[in-house]
């Protein structure tokens, strides 16, 4: 499985918004700045984040974007779906149980099972860490 750039760049965008969780609302170029995500790129992943309801949106002079819950309620797993979409390492054992039709053999398919494991061990790796967790590990390496 390969991260796309936007993937990467939204998790970042997340990171240093959990960073400055707190502060009220962080103005766009602030995030990007931290993050080291462009502007005009950072603009079109917070509108997902937003719809999603993992982000709010301020406008106006002192208006930006900050994080809907605490960075410890925030999981990368959640980010993720909503930059990459379903964990799907093979179509046919996407979490969208709607691409298992593309595979014409999934009923008699002996790799399957492996596709399976690894789809589960990347979606419990994910879903089992916080944007705080991340916080935490970075700071704890930096010492």
């Amino acid at each position: 499985m390969k991260v796309s750039t936007r993937g990467e760049y939204g998790m970042r965008a997340m990171v240093s918004l959990a960073r400055m969780y707190g502060q009220g609302p962080v103005p766009l170029a602030a995030i990007a700045s931290d993050s080291a995500v462009p502007a005009a790129y950072l603009e079109q992943l917070m509108g997902p984040l937003r719809r999603a309801g993992l982000v709010t949106s301020t406008r106006g002079a002192h208006g930006g974007y900050e994080l809907a819950r605490p960075p410890a309620e925030v999981r990368v797993g959640e980010v993720y779906r909503v930059m990459e979409g379903p964990i799907a390492p093979m179509a046919c054992v996407s979490e969208d149980s709607g691409d298992e039709d593309l595979c014409p053999i999934i009923d008699g398919c002996a790799t399957r099972a492996v596709w399976i494991k690894v789809r589960d061990s990347i979606a419990a790796a994910l879903d089992s860490t916080t944007l705080a967790d991340l916080l935490d590990q970075h700071a704890a390496a930096a010492r």
